[in-house]
């Protein structure tokens, strides 16, 4: 499907004024600039969305289009949310910040915001 890949990141966009505005701590925002890989499985509407960092730590999130799931967010909370679809864009509502996710050509493209501040990062399809 059109989500499925491994993504390496190529750019970002902001990310420093981004975690200031969600109010994370240090070693949660230290952990985030290093994360480096996504890897996405679909399969029709249900996915596999996987993050991995530097040291073998990974946070992994399955969820189906329109249907409740519990979700768990980089500095490890969990909470519940209903994922939705609007116009090829995966748009899930974190609990401080709404994600846009969604595929540029060979580009795997994230939009975050909170409160007017947005971080965007663009990550490239390795496989």
């Amino acid at each position: 499907m059109a989500f499925s890949g491994k993504y390496e990141v190529e750019s970002e966009k902001n990310y420093e004024a981004f975690m200031k505005k969600l109010g994370l701590p240090s070693s949660t925002v230290d952990k985030g600039r290093n994360f480096k890989i996504t890897e996405v499985q679909q399969d029709g509407q249900t996915f596999t969305w996987s993050q991995q960092y530097p040291g073998g730590q990974s946070i992994t999130n399955k969820f189906t289009v329109g249907q409740e799931c519990e979700m768990e967010t980089m500095g490890g909370t969990k909470f519940k949310v209903t994922v939705k679809m609007d116009s090829g864009k995966v748009v899930v509502d974190f609990p401080n910040y709404n994600q846009t996710s969604e595929i540029v050509g060979d580009k795997l493209v994230e939009v975050c915001t909170i409160g007017g501040v947005s971080y965007e990062r663009v990550s490239k399809r390795v496989a």
